[in-house]
């Protein structure tokens, strides 16, 4: 497997994210993420939506229903840290979610959540004080997350997954 492929922006690495934080940018990468990825899959058939961004990996149509799926969960996972005393957050098969047969569907379906979900989940993030991205929540798999750590994950969860399909579209001549 060519790392680069399944990683075309490298790994999330939390250390580095810290150091490097800047959260307005990273506000504006999940603001811009509905646009950003209406024009990596512009003008794609249905053959190429089907293809795998790499070998073993997901379709294009499924990288664009994951992020609709992760995004959700990720907006609500902000909400319940905003709302509640350092709730424990469910974990969700993700590669079991992409199998369902929903992401099989047209794409415009997701790229309309992701529209209306991102506006309001930017709207939220900019509303949000120090103290509120200091605000934690459990992973009962990968443990205690903050608000910050979870502003950053998802900044690269955005720009990963927009590079899977512009990569593939640069190797494939699209």
């Amino acid at each position: 497997m060519n790392r680069d492929l399944k990683f075309p922006i490298g790994s999330f690495d939390l250390a580095k994210a810290i150091a490097e934080r800047d959260r307005a940018k990273m506000i504006g990468t999940i603001e811009a993420l509905p646009a950003a990825l209406s024009k990596a899959v512009e003008g794609l058939d249905a053959e190429h939506l089907d293809s795998p961004y790499r070998p073993g990996g997901w379709t294009v149509r499924q990288v664009v229903h994951h992020l609709a799926d992760s995004h959700i969960n990720s907006f609500c996972r902000f909400k319940l840290a905003m709302t509640e005393d350092r709730p424990t957050i469910r974990a969700y098969f993700e590669d079991r979610w992409a199998e369902l047969p929903d992401n099989s569907t047209d794409i415009s379906q997701s790229l309309l959540i992701l529209t209306g979900l991102h506006a309001r989940w930017s709207h939220l993030l900019r509303s949000m004080s120090d103290t509120d991205f200091e605000r934690e929540m459990d992973h009962p798999e990968s443990g205690s997350w903050d608000l910050n750590g979870m502003l950053s994950l998802y900044d690269w969860h955005c720009r990963h997954h927009t590079a899977h399909i512009t990569s593939l579209r640069d190797r494939m001549g699209w």
